[in-house]
């Protein structure tokens, strides 16, 4: 989708953004990832204008990530449809059916309940939703999320679901915690892996937003969520 040149002049900020958050996960990647294993760069479009979005994603953007179901609602038509979405913020069951055919992954799961919403919607529009365990890794209070004690048991559950694939693991450690919260939710992911669950496969651990996300891909993430440093301090977008 292209944008007016004095739209494309603007937000000229978010490509110099993306283009060090680039550098800055290569080298991340190259320094700590298993050879031939990639990271995805994921722009959280939280309060984000669609045409920063559009314009983002004209620059090689090819992953979305969504938090409120009204606003995606509101902004998803404006869309350049190259790229993808996933919703990662919390979700509640009776919003599950607003956003089923429009997202190729939910990243928040966190409970039995939300999964079988979740089943039962995608089996009425017949397709397999993949999604990911959130994991309330640092025990907040104030976040959404399975404790990591209870993690491997509700994936087991899950996986009795037939329109549910899981794909992995989600976490948002704590501001400011030491490296060891990181270790922690890689250990969970690999542990789940060796597990052989029936139905289950690690293949993503979303892990690192603006604030550290070169720490999270030392520490075994494949996917890091950008929202701040590629778009700029948030301001509220109405819808």
């Amino acid at each position: 989708m292209d944008l007016p040149k004095n739209n494309s002049s603007n937000f000229q900020y978010i490509l110099e953004n993306y283009k060090e958050i680039c550098y800055n996960v290569e080298n991340a990647r190259a320094k700590y990832a298993k050879s031939g294993e990639n990271v995805q760069i994921m722009a959280v479009t939280k309060t984000v204008e669609p045409e920063k979005i559009n314009f983002a994603i004209s620059q090689g953007v090819t992953l979305l990530g969504e938090n409120r179901v009204q606003e995606f609602i509101s902004k998803k038509d404006s869309y350049d449809k190259s790229a993808q979405v996933h919703f990662i913020g919390h979700l509640q069951t009776n919003k599950v059916k607003y956003i089923i055919q429009d997202v190729s992954m939910i990243q928040s799961v966190d409970s039995v309940k939300l999964a079988e919403q979740i089943d039962r919607s995608a089996f009425s529009h017949k397709k397999i939703m993949d999604v990911l365990v959130e994991v309330n890794v640092g025990e907040e209070a104030t976040k959404s999320g399975v404790s990591y004690d209870k993690c491997s048991e509700l994936i087991h559950e899950i996986s009795q679901l037939e329109n549910i694939r899981v794909k992995g693991l989600m976490a948002i450690p704590p501001v400011g915690c030491d490296e060891g919260v990181f270790e922690k939710m890689h250990e969970l992911y690999l542990k789940i892996g060796e597990m052989n669950i029936k139905g289950v496969s690690m293949q993503t651990l979303s892990m690192g937003m603006s604030g550290d996300y070169e720490l999270a891909i030392k520490h075994g993430s494949n996917l890091v969520r950008i929202g701040t440093k590629l778009f700029g301090a948030r301001k509220y977008f109405g819808g």
